[in-house]
């Protein structure tokens, strides 16, 4: 149960609606992650909280009930089973509110959680309905949550040429803010005109997720655990290469490796530096699913001792260069298609750098590479502190 001192968004509307919203004919975007403390979805939440207003549903990827395993796996526009609510897809036929979505609808409700990584594409279908409804004039409310990797960032700022599906703004790869935040910056950076709300968090410091005395419900069928999603930042690098990731293990992004490789020399070819606050476990591996199933194959388990110290990216970043300087020719980049981009390599539009990715494939060691994304990251600090609603 959530502690008396922390109250989401979802929780503050449900229990004192706000009453400019009554009246007011509703959309939600959510998914199954999005809960009251008493674990009750946010759909049924509203529904109860201000009796038919709720007129249409919308899920991002992996579907309204996060059924869908993989990336670029869609899913259609449904009925709730049990609300009898419309619920159109934006990871389907179109990843934007269609005009004819938004018709009807005065407000557009949205409660995600985000897991603090900008390729985590739940923000950027927020950044499509921002956009989508300063078009239509319809209002968006960000019920807001904490980041569950608390505040600090990582990472190159994303190129403006490497823009995608999973970088809709230039920001790093690990964020440090909330989805109300992340909002607040991109409709202030785009001038966009939208009348953009966020009910805040309540009781929130800024920190780690185990300081929020909220349950871990999974987002998304690959971040079971609040370990998979502290990781998840840095692993989701090895989407775009050759290697796994660990889809198809119990450990989604905290197991990774591949065949051939020998998970000691690795490891101990590591700089001490990113391990910092973690301890790498070597093993083999036998995925059900993706990469290499059914292959027995040599890799690691991240074990997360430390969030505070823990530097995810960092972290996946010496792996891979670990790789590349012990085993030569094992690592090699995955060729598109990448969430709808069938011509630029994955790994740039993850990373965001690409520059930076040719010198992870030349085994370059993650401090060396975090040296050169200092200024980006001294700038974003200054860019979303007029934007900023909680401490940290």
């Amino acid at each position: 149960m959530t502690p008396t001192s922390l109250r989401t968004g979802l929780d503050a509307l449900a229990a004192e609606p706000d009453p400019r919203l009554k009246g007011a004919r509703l959309g939600l975007l959510c998914n199954p992650a999005s809960l009251t403390a008493e674990m009750v979805p946010a759909a049924e939440a509203v529904a109860a909280a201000l009796p038919g207003s709720l007129v249409a549903l919308f899920s991002p990827q992996h579907g309204f009930f996060a059924a869908r395993q993989d990336n670029m796996v869609e899913s259609g526009h449904q009925v709730h089973p049990r609300l009898g609510t419309v619920v159109y897809s934006l990871y389907g036929q179109t990843r934007r509110p269609l005009p004819e979505m938004l018709d009807g609808i005065d407000v557009l409700l949205v409660d995600l959680v985000d897991v603090g990584c900008r390729v985590y594409t739940f923000f950027t279908t927020v950044v499509y309905c921002l956009e989508a409804c300063a078009e239509a004039g319809v209002a968006l409310w960000i019920l807001d949550r904490p980041n569950p990797l608390g505040r600090g960032e990582e990472g190159p700022i994303l190129d403006l040429g490497l823009m995608s599906f999973v970088g809709p703004h230039p920001m790093p790869l690990r964020h440090g803010l909330t989805m109300g935040e992340l909002a607040r910056l991109v409709a202030a950076e785009r001038g966009l005109a939208v009348e953009l709300q966020v009910v805040p968090v309540r009781g929130w410091q800024g920190g780690d997720f185990s300081t929020t005395g909220l349950p871990w419900v999974m987002p998304s069928p690959n971040l079971p655990t609040i370990d998979s999603a502290r990781v998840y930042p840095g692993q989701v690098l090895w989407e775009g290469v050759n290697l796994s990731e660990g889809r198809g293990t119990t450990r989604p992004f905290e197991i990774c490796g591949g065949p051939g490789l020998d998970p000691w020399a690795v490891a101990e070819e590591v700089e001490p530096a990113a391990l910092a606050g973690v301890h790498l476990r070597p093993l083999f591996f036998e995925p059900t699913f993706h990469k290499f199933a059914g292959q027995t194959i040599g890799g690691w388990q991240i074990h997360v001792i430390d969030p505070a110290v823990f530097r995810p990216l960092r972290l996946s970043l010496a792996l891979l260069g670990a790789v590349v300087r012990t085993h030569p020719g094992a690592l090699s980049l995955r060729p598109p298609p990448y969430e709808y981009e069938y011509q630029r390599r994955p790994l740039d539009l993850i990373l965001g750098d690409a520059e930076a990715v040719d010198r992870v494939m030349a085994g370059d060691r993650a401090v060396e590479l975090e040296q050169g994304w200092q200024e980006g990251l001294a700038d974003w600090r200054g860019r979303i502190a007029g934007h900023l609603l909680y401490p940290g």
